[in-house]
């Protein structure tokens, strides 16, 4: 079959229109309705081609309606439009004409948008039919109340056409999240389980040799067990905060001094590395007091586990580019550092790299997605900065307004 006679042959004025607005390709019968040869339209832009001002209502609405297809790749019915054409017969007149008009998309083997199909059909006969038209020293008509009330039920109906359209891509969207969400669910069941398994595959195996073998050392066993258990309740703590943090669990907040906390954390834990720790005297947030330790400890615990010799911890306050103060604290180590395509997947539940799995063979793969997650609970950011040598985790939460308890002082 000749399609391209097909084209050329339909009686419905027919366009094709590129993704930059341009005409392409056209049949007869729309020479015939844009009364101009296809000469002077194809290779032009459509605004620049089409009856009227490019810059009036007809053409804004015209650009609406092909960016919409060309966004949401699905077809746009748009209302009748009263275009003038100039009379070929009348050299400086002009003849009304209505245009009922629909795009399509036609998609490429990429699933884009290729080619958009324009279907223009002329009106004119109809709309006159519900009345004469009137002169220019006529008394408004009943066709001028005819052609107001179909503008209005067309106009109301081009803006539920366009809450539905919306409503849709909302839907699609809402559809695409619900897939992701349980996408991302179902993986973490898996990871879950495979990070239980582990221990408790263990504990059971020890328990087993304790039952079976009367001469096994007990202390051993019991030390290996104990081991294990405290893995389970890692994983089994780490899964309960997340849970927490997904639900959105209210907690009590207070105004806390970040430097204080980072001050009494590390007094709380030895560390193998040499620290070098510059703190402002004090940098006041609001937040939950157990969360921001835990934030802390999880940065510490990635820094110490990743370090060469040398782990550095700053706290300070900073203006960001809206002139609202924050306090960023800065936590880095001169270890093997973090490639750039990963310093976001790194903030993912579960994901561990190769030297963190051997740094720490029995790590969760959650301290950073608990530290990320707890972070933007307190309105605030946790990324990785540009950093030529090792890693340097930043932390950046808004100061509050607040002033200390007395008894932080």
């Amino acid at each position: 079959m000749d399609f391209a006679a097909v084209f050329e042959e339909l009686p419905v004025a027919c366009a094709l229109i590129s993704p930059d607005l341009v005409f392409i390709e056209m049949n007869r019968a729309y020479e015939q309705l844009a009364r101009r040869p296809r000469d002077e339209l194809i290779g032009r832009n459509v605004f620049q081609a089409l009856p009227g001002d490019a810059s009036g209502a007809n053409a804004r609405h015209w650009r609406a309606a092909l960016e919409w297809v060309l966004t949401e790749r699905q077809p746009y019915i748009m209302p009748w439009t009263r275009y003038d054409l100039s009379a070929p017969d009348r050299p400086g007149h002009s003849d009304r004409r209505f245009w009922s008009t629909v795009n399509a998309p036609l998609l490429g083997p990429d699933g884009e948008v290729a080619l958009v199909m324009h279907r223009v059909e002329d009106i004119t006969a109809f709309i006159e039919q519900l009345g004469e038209p009137p002169s220019i020293t006529d008394e408004p008509s009943r066709f001028l109340e005819i052609e107001g009330e179909v503008y209005a039920r067309s106009s109301e109906l081009q803006e539920v056409n366009r809450r539905l359209r919306y409503a849709q891509a909302e839907k699609r969207q809402a559809i695409q999240a619900l897939r992701e969400t349980l996408k991302r669910q179902r993986q973490e069941v898996a990871d879950a389980s495979h990070d239980l398994r582990n221990p408790l595959t263990g504990l059971q195996a020890r328990l087993e040799e304790a039952l079976s073998d009367p001469d096994v050392d007990s202390h051993r066993v019991l030390q290996a067990t104990l081991a294990d258990a405290e893995r389970l309740g890692d994983i089994v703590s780490d899964l309960l905060e997340l849970a927490r943090l997904d639900a959105g669990t209210p907690t009590d907040t207070e105004p806390l001094d970040i430097c204080r906390l980072i001050r009494d954390l590390l007094g709380e834990r030895p560390s193998r590395r040499v620290l070098d720790v510059r703190l402002d005297q004090a940098a006041i947030v609001d937040g939950c007091r157990s969360r921001l330790i835990r934030l802390l400890a999880n940065l510490l615990d990635n820094a110490e586990r990743h370090a060469r010799t040398r782990i550095e911890v700053s706290a300070t306050t900073e203006r960001d580019g809206t002139g609202h103060r924050r306090a960023i604290v800065r936590i880095t180590d001169d270890g093997p550092g973090i490639p750039a395509d990963e310093r976001e997947t790194v903030f993912q539940r579960f994901y561990r790299r190769p030297d963190a799995r051997r740094a720490d063979p029995h790590g969760t793969g959650l301290g950073l997605a608990i530290a990320r997650q707890t972070a933007e609970t307190h309105h605030g950011t946790l990324y990785i900065a540009d950093r030529p040598t090792g890693t340097c985790m930043v932390l950046c939460l808004p100061l509050s307004d607040s002033p200390l308890d007395q008894d932080q002082t």
